[in-house]
């Protein structure tokens, strides 16, 4: 199969690495075009590949030139070529990301929904791609798990969910998040990882913010984010 390096728009993408292939192959076979191994692919990742395989028509391929172009490090060995499709959340409570910028963070704060327990992701643009293999990888493959949607403005995403209670994550105007009771459904709003959130998100819902020593001027998006998923989730863990 040929194959050339992603560009935003483009109607396939790439999963890069074996764990991050399998999750898809687990959660969105539908979606997964063919897998592509390296020769020097371990008899045990390769027998489980064809074994998740079998029956779905996938195809599988060896090919080494593959890895030359679409990933260079050493330690991947694996590849999906993956169709892209637009998501859509559903009801329930979300994560909303305002200007997103880094794909990195986009990816492993998807990951962090996924072990939360929450499986809708709101994206305002202008924004970092969700399907950049760059963010698929950083996700460990949650983004086979978890719905991420994009929308224009924030107030689209609004508009579409109004029953969701606001938690702008901001400074001007916030009350800490240990005293701020998170009602379901909720959404975790976050801002740029440069800029945060625009003004006039103190005027939205209830503005919260996470203390923390001045050692440090702020948290990074996804530990930030990850700590208010823990806060607004941690109830449905402890009564378990």
């Amino acid at each position: 199969m040929k194959v050339t390096r992603y560009h935003k728009g483009d109607k396939t993408t790439y999963s890069l690495g074996a764990t991050v292939t399998m999750e898809y192959l687990v959660n969105r076979p539908s979606i997964v075009r063919a897998v592509i191994l390296h020769p020097d692919t371990s008899p045990e990742i390769t027998d489980r590949i064809k074994e998740l395989c079998k029956g779905t028509g996938i195809e599988i391929t060896y090919d080494a030139k593959a890895f030359n172009i679409l990933s260079q490090k050493e330690n991947c060995f694996v590849i999906g070529v993956i169709d892209v499709e637009e998501d859509r959340i559903g009801e329930g409570s979300h994560v909303v990301l305002v200007n997103p910028s880094n794909s990195g963070n986009m990816g492993t704060i998807v990951r962090s929904c996924a072990g939360f327990g929450i499986d809708g992701i709101a994206i305002v643009l202008p924004a970092a791609d969700i399907h950049d293999p760059k963010t698929i990888r950083a996700s460990m493959g949650a983004t086979s798990r978890v719905n991420v949607e994009v929308f224009e403005t924030f107030e689209m995403y609004r508009e579409r969910f109004p029953d969701n209670n606001l938690y702008p994550f901001m400074l001007d105007g916030s009350k800490l998040l240990q005293e701020t009771e998170i009602i379901s459904p909720f959404s975790l709003i976050m801002g740029n990882e440069g800029s945060g959130l625009p003004q006039k998100f103190r005027y939205i819902g209830q503005p919260v913010r996470i203390e923390h020593t001045n050692a440090i001027d702020s948290l990074n998006l996804p530990i930030a984010t990850s700590i208010g998923l823990y806060e607004a989730t941690k109830k449905r863990f402890i009564e378990k």
